[in-house]
Order: C-alpha cells, then structure tokens, then sequence
C-alpha cells in the first residue's frame, strides 16, 4: 500500500507553503512546526518531508534547529532537504535527526558528486530530487527549465545505485489540481528497480488512490492536509 508522507516547508522557523515554488505565492499556515509534526504522528503517520526553503535560497541549511526540534519530540522518520550542497550539511542534518537527505538541484548540477553521496552515505540514506515540468527535469529552485528529460535523469542514477526518487511536478505544485498519475504510472512500469515517491498536486483521496493503483512508493501531502480538501483523518486507511 502506498506510503504517506506529509510535508512541512520551513521559512523563518514557521510552516509555510509555496504555489509552484514561488516565494512571492507564500501563505503562513503555523508558526510551531512541531505542533504539527505531533498532529501528523497523532493520526498513525510514521514519515515527514522537511524542507528548509530558507536553506534552499541560501544554498546551506538555516532550519537545523527546527528539524532537531521534530526529531527529538516525535519518532518521524524524517527526510530534510534544503541547502544540501557538501558533506558538512549532510552530517548536521543527519546530526540534527535527519534519516535521510535529498539532493535536489545538485543532483542536477553535480552528478559526481551525488554519486560519491550514494557510495559513502549508502542508497537508503540520499533520495534524488526529480522536479520537473513538462518532462524535463527544472533546476534553480524550479526557476529554470533544463534540457534533461525525466527519464534519462533518473536512468542515470538508477545505473550508478539510487533506489529512491522523490518526483516533483512543479506545474501542479501547490495548486490543489491533482498530480501527474500518468507520468509516475509511467516511470513505475519503466524503471521497476527504483522506488518513486510522488509529489505536487495531491488533492483528494481519490488521488492517492489512482496513484496506489499506478504502483508509487509513496505519496507527498502538503497544502492539501493545510487546505483541508485531505482530512488527516481519512488517511487511517493508508496507515498499516
């Protein structure tokens, strides 16, 4: 059965949510992330997406403490990303209480590098970050388009040991429209070995549904739980 993650995007230690990574399309939904990571944990969820969009734009993380913070008072596993550039954030992240990190632009950017990552950290440990409009992969917060198609990005690491994708479909993203259940049905049957996680555009049940149906690993729930069009608890039939 599909996994469902819930996400918390931090800017300035509050719970924020962006519309297709758009920093002027913010909207303040808490100013306790902890809170709301217990609330998620309070329904049976076991899994957290952190993203430190303060560290995103700063390209080192600013949000440690925030992410100490959930990891000390709940047993989310939790997934940070934001600011992940060296192996410096990559140790205070997993010292901060990160369970895994993902590597998002630079993956894009640095292949080598990320691959060093997958060797020393191990495949369980760094999720690649696939965002992506209309099949190619977007790079620099979303703001550019790449000429790297989706497909080829993720084969790339698929041959040198990434297990785990977390693919972001930044034309949906925030928009509470659904999300690209065709592209990851796609991906699944294409690239069986690896394990996708889909994300942007989660809006109703029925779309968690349609993507357990396509063979997704897991599902990314963010402005839809804060939105109230998901009720957290009608996610208790996904919880095993």
């Amino acid at each position: 059965m599909i996994q469902i993650i819930p996400a918390i995007d931090i800017i300035n230690g509050q719970c924020v949510r962006l519309t297709e990574g758009d920093f002027a399309q913010q909207k303040t939904y808490a100013s306790n992330p902890v809170e709301v990571a217990k609330q998620f944990e309070g329904v049976g969820l076991t899994r957290l997406h952190l993203v430190d969009l303060d560290g995103a734009r700063a390209k080192e993380p600013k949000n440690l403490a925030v992410l100490e913070a959930i990891a000390t008072q709940t047993n989310l596993t939790i997934d940070f990303g934001g600011g992940i550039q060296n192996d410096i954030a990559i140790q205070q992240a997993f010292n901060a209480g990160a369970h895994q990190i993902t590597a998002g632009s630079i993956a894009v950017r640095e292949p080598g590098k990320v691959q060093e990552w997958l060797v020393k950290y191990g495949a369980e440990k760094i999720i690649i970050g696939a965002d992506f409009r209309d099949n190619y992969i977007a790079i620099n917060a979303w703001a550019d388009q790449s000429t790297v198609l989706l497909t080829d990005f993720i084969d790339q690491y698929v041959t040198v040991g990434a297990k785990t994708f977390i693919c972001t479909d930044v034309s949906k993203d925030g928009k509470l429209q659904g999300p690209a259940t065709a592209t990851y049905a796609e991906l699944v049957r294409s690239t069986p070995r690896a394990a996708f996680i889909a994300s942007g555009g989660v809006t109703t049940i029925q779309d968690l549904e349609e993507l357990d149906a396509g063979g997704v690993t897991a599902a990314i729930i963010g402005k839809a739980i804060y939105e109230g069009t998901i009720a957290l608890a009608d996610l208790n039939r996904f919880v095993c």
